[in-house]
């Protein structure tokens, strides 16, 4: 069973981190929300308040296939600011294993240092610290090797079959598409 982590900080958009673990856990995926906090209770970017599975200081990052970044200006500011984060993200990619971000997380796979060389999308007008990635404006989401990219919260359902087509199938996806009635 694929392992999933989403990152969660006060101030992150509540239907990037949402939309994923509820697609993913429609997938029969493994997924933990993990509070950068010291407390499991979130307050996203508008005031929604959810819990997440684990806190960071508690989580072993060994056992996960999988880690995604949702956006949030606030949000992403804190993940940028946490070393442990960074080294979590460029460990996951140096591994081969799965790094997705969405909206303004791209940001955070950047200043990890793993977009170089990349195709790699984010929220329109934040490109430029998109440092040494080639962007994509005019797509919602990028797959380029085990880095994924979407642009914001209107392309959250998009981005997570993204990644259950990167997990299991492109006809995977589909029908989990089919299933909650997404136009393809």
């Amino acid at each position: 069973m694929n392992r999933i982590c989403v990152f969660t900080a006060d101030g992150v958009e509540e239907v990037e981190a949402l939309t994923v673990v509820d697609i993913l856990r429609r997938q029969k995926c493994d997924v933990d929300m993990i509070s950068l906090g010291d407390s499991l209770t979130v307050n996203g970017s508008h005031g929604i308040l959810f819990t997440a599975d684990k806190k960071m200081s508690e989580t072993d990052f060994s056992s996960y296939d999988v880690l995604v970044i949702p956006g949030g200006l606030k949000g992403t500011s804190a993940l940028k600011q946490e070393p442990n984060v960074l080294a979590e993200i460029k460990s996951f990619y140096e591994s081969g294993r799965l790094v997705a971000a969405i909206c303004a997380g791209p940001t955070v796979l950047a200043t990890a240092g793993i977009l170089t060389a990349k195709n790699a999308t984010v929220y329109p007008g934040m490109e430029d610290a998109l440092i040494g990635a080639t962007v994509h404006t005019d797509q919602e989401v990028i797959s380029d090797g085990n880095v994924i990219t979407s642009r914001g919260m209107g392309t959250a359902i998009a981005f997570s079959l993204a990644i259950v087509s990167y997990l299991f199938s492109a006809d995977d996806a589909k029908a989990m598409g089919q299933k909650i009635v997404y136009r393809q």
